[in-house]
């Protein structure tokens, strides 16, 4: 299977320079077997070995697996540990909360098809006239239709214009707006601009898209974004402990891991000019809710990867359809294309299989659904940076791990997580 890097996306901003570490094993830890909580059945046993060493050679302090397979979860692990200023060292479980960055996507795109399928909305209704958006910079703006929106082909493109979610310094300096900027504020910003390119021409990841698919969901619905989610999609799914993160620290969850990165940034939650460690402060977590703003487990994500194998509580059929569904510009080169939230190509088995990362500061995560029913979600508590090796590996890593399975478990773990 192949997978989709995006690590040029979110690559560390300008003025980002090294700093030390966060989150770095204890002298007495050991760096050849990381402290494990969990359940993995023998049979599994090569995926927890193959997380071992993902983890040895990236110098990984927190990280989990879940897999699972047609509908039950058969492995749920935690890696490593994490402590709060002035609390004892806490090992992950397989439960601890993660920023999951990207793979928020599936969850924002699920939630805009909801509102489709309960005929609050259309999928060709236009952005613009939904929110209310000028067209006067750009007429083209009027073309962004929900399809084009959640498929990545509404026309800004950040190797061109920037990704306005990572560019906080200069919206605020532009709109004379003080430090945090706010969701109002880059889309003031980004609407005053022309489109990067003709929408419905070519596929351009973008941030921004889905962080306006999040507005429309709170303006068609009347609930807060997080609201609608977890109320609408997350609870009809048994899965409760998803809440959006927070930028600082200070804020974190005590059940939320933290987060390591080499790089300092520039604060962006105030007006003080501070350097902070780029995961607490270099970024502004509530202004990425929908666009990658989630905190979640692995185990929750796998049993979130559930609602798409069949019509239930949360989506018909005719919305699965739709949400794995080509886009008007094809397939690519790779026989694959982006649905809406998910990555999705054929498979052998004469299925789809689907997929999604996720990737910040101090984040890197990764979810697959793939063929005989098989799933899996990795995360991370760093990310790929310079001198550390590819994270991306995770994908033909985890594949490779479900060929050494000889016999498949049948002992459904979720009762112990749900």
């Amino acid at each position: 299977m192949t997978t989709f890097s995006r690590r040029r996306l979110l690559q560390v901003g300008a003025g980002a320079v090294p700093a030390i570490a966060l989150g770095a094993r204890p002298a007495s830890a050991s760096v050849a077997e990381p402290l494990t909580t969990g359940v993995v059945p023998s049979a599994l046993a090569g995926f927890d070995k193959a997380m071992k060493t993902f983890i040895t050679e990236r110098d990984i302090s927190c990280a989990q697996l879940a897999v699972a397979k047609n509908g039950k979860i058969l492995l749920a692990r935690g890696y490593g540990f994490y402590s709060k200023p002035g609390a004892p060292i806490v090992r992950v479980q397989p439960t601890s909360l993660f920023r999951v960055a990207s793979l928020s996507k599936n969850i924002t795109a699920a939630a805009i098809v909801r509102l489709v399928q309960d005929g609050k909305l259309t999928l060709g209704s236009k952005v613009a006239t939904v929110l209310g958006l000028s067209t006067t910079a750009d007429p083209r703006l009027a073309n962004v239709t929900m399809w084009r929106l959640l498929q990545h082909l509404g026309g800004w493109d950040p190797s061109v214009s920037s990704d306005p979610l990572w560019n906080d310094h200069t919206i605020s300096a532009s709109l004379d707006a003080p430090l945090p900027i706010d969701h109002a504020d880059i889309i003031k910003y980004v609407t005053a601009r022309k489109l990067d390119h003709d929408p419905g021409t070519k596929f351009v990841y973008s941030n921004y898209g889905y962080m306006l698919a999040g507005r429309v969901i709170e303006k068609v619905s009347g609930m807060s974004y997080e609201s609608y989610v977890r109320q609408k999609l997350l609870a009809p799914a048994g899965i409760t402990r998803l809440r959006l993160g927070r930028s600082l620290r200070s804020e974190a969850l005590s059940t939320e891991v933290s987060y390591a990165s080499k790089y300092t940034h520039k604060s962006v939650v105030d007006q003080s000019g501070t350097v902070v460690p780029y995961p607490y402060g270099g970024f502004n977590m509530p202004n990425q809710d929908a666009n990658g703003g989630w905190l979640a487990s692995a185990v929750d994500l796998v049993k979130w990867g559930f609602v798409f194998n069949a019509a239930g509580p949360v989506l018909n059929a005719t919305s699965i359809s739709r949400i794995f569904a080509k886009p008007e510009i094809g397939v690519n080169a790779n026989g694959s294309w982006y649905g809406l939230g998910w990555y999705v190509r054929n498979n052998n088995a004469g299925g789809l299989n689907t997929w999604h990362t996720g990737s910040m500061p101090g984040t890197y995560s990764f979810l697959a659904r793939v063929q005989n029913g098989v799933s899996y979600c990795a995360i991370f508590n760093r990310r790929e940076e310079e001198g550390t090796p590819d994270f991306d590996a995770i994908d033909p890593i985890l594949g490779a791990a479900i060929g050494t399975v000889k016999t498949w478990p049948t002992t459904d773990l979720a009762p112990r997580y749900f």
